[in-house]
């Protein structure tokens, strides 16, 4: 009687542990995921591409944009970044730019690239911090989440898997 006692109580606990454990899984993107009840105004949207020339996205409107603010030197950036090209791949119709806040350095963000094997994504400038000020950023890796309107809808704030499946349907909400 004792062995069928224990028997279901360690059957109870596995069964808590396993839910929990599913639970956890299924939203873990929402650890540092903030989506706004109410979008918000991009009032600027300027920053440099690879060449230093101006990028403008200020009334771009259309596609969903994802604007991903890395650096060279951080390791969650590094772990990121391929999930975010498998995720270029995917859904080409998501315009992605990957804007590194360094001083503007070809070779090194190059290499960067190349290490990863990244191929698809393009690298982008923000040199004087214009676009770090401007959203209030605290950290990276952070990425901001643009609806069709040009509107921020959301926020990344740490490292994310872009292909996690529980991202990809929120992104599908807004396709």
């Amino acid at each position: 009687m004792k062995i069928i006692k224990s028997f279901k109580i360690y059957t109870y606990i596995f069964a808590i542990f396993f839910f929990a454990q599913q639970l956890l899984s299924e939203t873990n993107y929402s650890k540092n995921i903030v989506v706004y009840k109410e979008p918000l105004d991009i009032k600027e949207l300027k920053f440099k591409d690879f060449n230093l020339n101006d990028v403008d996205l200020t009334n771009k409107k259309g596609n969903i944009m994802i604007l991903n603010f890395w650096a060279t030197w951080c390791v969650p950036c590094k772990k990121e970044m391929p999930s975010l090209e498998r995720l270029s791949k995917l859904y080409p119709e998501i315009d992605i730019y990957p804007i590194n806040l360094e001083k503007p350095n070809k070779e090194k963000t190059n290499l960067f690239f190349e290490n990863l094997n990244i191929k698809n994504l393009n690298i982008y400038f923000d040199p004087e911090f214009k676009l770090v000020k401007s959203f209030n950023m605290r950290g990276i890796p952070t990425s901001i989440l643009i609806n069709k309107k040009g509107k921020e809808f959301g926020r990344i704030i740490g490292e994310v898997d872009f292909f996690e499946d529980s991202f990809i349907n929120l992104l599908e909400e807004y396709l």
